[in-house]
């Protein structure tokens, strides 16, 4: 019952990672004795009633023990029988022949050392032997191993090679060919799929090996790579990934003035700016500069910005200019000058008033109109609702399914160039997956169909994740669980139990900290999460997220590029915690439970779920810290998921009771709020 657990297992197929329920099969199952196993630094043992065979292993309490067998080829799924009668959860990794395989994977109690349950594990296996390690990760060591069970299964479940040796040539400002050598695959690919990240830019047939995409934009930065399918839909790895910028087009008109520079709100230390989309010739805006006098002081895709770092009770003004994708700049536009005020916004919020009932408003984005799009978690639906609290049932996103738990329609964000472009980004679990699309809305009305951004995410009852949101950058950042897998979280390939970035279109962005590791990797901004729900940024551009806990701790994090936060070794402050990021605060997961969280002028909003309240903290003047947490309307809404800054300086907070295993959505329960400040 101690350290470590070896298999050596024969397999000739690749399954695939991942917890799982087996599959159905037409091989029979074959049982493995540990008590019969070779043995090394552990007893076999026969004093815990239930086991089968004539005993089990108790493994010495130092590392190297293992029991090792060897079974028949064939691609399975391995089953380990086990009891833990203590009421701590064991966790161990699974490795393959030394390689990570399923991390963290829990044993929790089973109430009793002669109650037996089972985990099932489906990993890579390769042709020939396979040493399969269960090795425990805590103090407490691993569960009591009765047999190992593997079972064969008859589905074509080998995903071809990847594509090799992509080439790009004969660029131009809006086209590209690309070139690449064949995947190979057990039974056959059917079809090439071209990729800017998880937008599919272009499909061909498993036969051809070229094709040119002649729906590019003029300087601008690609990362293409090329993806291969057999008929059963198995997915292989991506190619190589080929980086380029298309040339420009020669265009020397520049856009028009952006009009109707405005301010939508001020504080003591920053001014909030707006204005009219510009228009180009070439169809499409790069973004906008804006300027305090003669000096740049934000650069953004979108209509909006807010300047900070400004004196109280002082004049400031302000112009903008646009650029197109030639780097041709407008004229400037009006000025705007603007006050300052004496007080800034933040601090402790009060309740104003009642702005709408709506099921389960799991999500809001604020409209130019100072409307808000707020998602219907479990029907699916996408309601504009507006400052008064007339709603409107926009339509629903295509392809959403519950998990009958924590999925759904989650997150939605709007464009950094809604005013052009007119995209609506959404995050919602489908059949086989959590995914980001985008819809476009227009003239007030949302499109019926939605194109993929990226896709793939695993998905669960629970542990979706589903928080989206640019940033100042002007990038789409993504809160995904580990999919009740926390060996995704642990897995740089795997895009569960991350936060992660890309660019509007999907594709990874080169500067990401694992970009070159490709795959996956190339979108991961953070890992080791277990299942954050909450982003939001400061006034130092840094990024904060809230993370629900397992048993014991919730948290909220300050988020640094590449930063690794733990999960599943750590829990908050708890576990195995050298050498991971710790929160910068913690909660009992009875108090928080922390989803959408938001901030104003540097003091923090976080909508606590489990908790039934606010919890409002400031952040320190470094930037590195905040203060002791204060809860505010304990109980008077609920389980609370979302809270947004609305155009005009307040709050949207919204709540999602009786949310747990799917939902009532034929019931409208919930409420959204306006709170205002001082």
């Amino acid at each position: 019952m101690r350290p470590r657990l070896i298999w050596t297992v024969t397999a000739l197929a690749v399954a695939t990672l991942g917890l799982s329920a087996p599959p159905s099969a037409t091989a029979a199952s074959t049982d493995y004795q540990a008590e019969d196993a070779a043995i090394s630094q552990g007893v076999v043992e026969s004093n815990h009633a239930g086991y089968t065979g004539s005993g089990f292993v108790n493994y010495d309490n130092l590392a190297g023990s293992y029991v090792e067998v060897t079974a028949p080829a064939g691609p399975a799924d391995v089953t380990l029988r086990y009891a833990n009668g203590t009421a701590a959860t064991r966790p161990m990794d699974i490795t393959v022949n030394g390689q990570p395989g399923a991390v963290g994977i829990t044993f929790p109690g089973t109430g009793a050392w002669t109650t037996w349950k089972t985990k099932t594990v489906r990993l890579q296996l390769v042709a020939g032997t396979n040493k399969i390690r269960a090795r425990a990760t805590s103090a407490d060591g691993g569960p009591n191993a009765d047999k190992l069970t593997v079972t064969p299964t008859t589905d074509d479940t080998t995903p071809p090679s990847a594509p090799g040796n992509l080439t790009v040539s004969d660029l131009k400002s809006n086209a590209a060919t690309f070139h690449w050598t064949a995947a190979t695959d057990n039974v056959g690919v059917v079809r090439y799929e071209i990729n800017r990240g998880g937008n599919v830019l272009k499909v061909v047939d498993g036969n051809t090996l070229s094709a040119t995409v002649d729906t590019l934009t003029a300087n601008t930065s690609y990362d293409i790579s090329v993806g291969a399918f057999d008929a059963a839909g198995n997915a292989s790895q991506q190619s190589n990934v080929v980086t380029f910028t298309t040339p420009g087009s020669g265009d020397t008109q520049p856009p028009s003035v952006p009009g109707n520079l405005h301010s939508t709100g001020t504080s003591a230390n920053s001014v909030s700016l707006a204005w009219n989309a510009s228009t180009d010739n070439s169809g499409s805006i790069a973004g906008y500069d804006v300027y305090q006098g003669s000096t740049k002081v934000a650069t953004t895709g979108s209509l909006t910005t807010t300047v900070t770092g400004l004196t109280a009770n002082t004049e400031y003004t302000f112009t903008v200019k646009a650029r197109d994708p030639d780097g041709n700049a407008s004229a400037v536009s009006n000025a705007v000058t603007v006050r300052t005020s004496t007080g800034g916004t933040g601090g402790i919020p009060a309740y104003d008033k009642d702005i709408a009932k709506v099921d389960l408003g799991w999500s809001a984005a604020f409209l130019p109109d100072g409307s808000a799009l707020v998602t219907e978690r479990d029907r699916f639906e996408v309601l504009r609702v507006t400052a008064s609290g007339q709603k409107t049932t926009l339509g629903k996103v295509p392809g959403v399914v519950t998990t009958s738990g924590e999925g759904g329609l989650l997150g939605v964000a709007l464009s950094p160039n809604f005013a052009t472009d007119h995209w609506v980004y959404f995050y919602h679990t489908a059949s086989g997956d959590n995914r980001i699309v985008r819809m476009k809305y227009e003239d007030g009305k949302l499109a019926t169909t939605s194109s993929p951004v990226l896709t793939g995410l695993a998905k669960n009852r629970y542990h979706n994740g589903g928080r989206i949101a640019f940033g100042p950058d002007g990038k789409l950042y993504a809160t995904v669980g580990d999919a009740k897998n926390s060996g995704n979280a642990q897995n740089k390939n795997s895009l569960n139990g991350k936060i992660l970035r890309m660019n509007p279109d999907g594709t990874p962005p080169s500067d990401n900290p694992f970009y070159s590791s490709g795959g996956n990797a190339r979108y991961v901004w953070s890992w080791g999460h277990r299942n954050p729900q909450g982003l939001a940024w400061d006034s130092h551009g840094q990024l904060w997220a809230a993370e629900f806990g397992e048993n014991s701790q919730d948290e909220l994090n300050l988020i640094q590029k590449g930063g690794n936060y733990g999960w599943p070794s750590c829990e908050g402050t708890i576990g195995d915690c050298s050498g991971y990021i710790a929160p910068k605060r913690t909660w009992s997961t009875s108090q928080a439970g922390p989803s959408g969280i938001e901030i104003v002028n540097d003091w923090i909003y976080i909508a606590g779920v489990t908790g039934e309240q606010l919890w409002v903290t400031k952040i320190n003047a470094a930037g590195n810290g905040v203060g002791t947490p204060q809860a505010v309307f304990s109980g008077r809404w609920g389980r609370l998921r979302s809270v947004t800054r609305t155009p005009d300086g307040g709050l949207w907070l919204t709540s999602t009771n009786d949310d747990k295993n799917g939902g009532t959505p034929s019931t409208i329960d919930n409420v959204i709020v306006r709170l205002k400040f001082s």
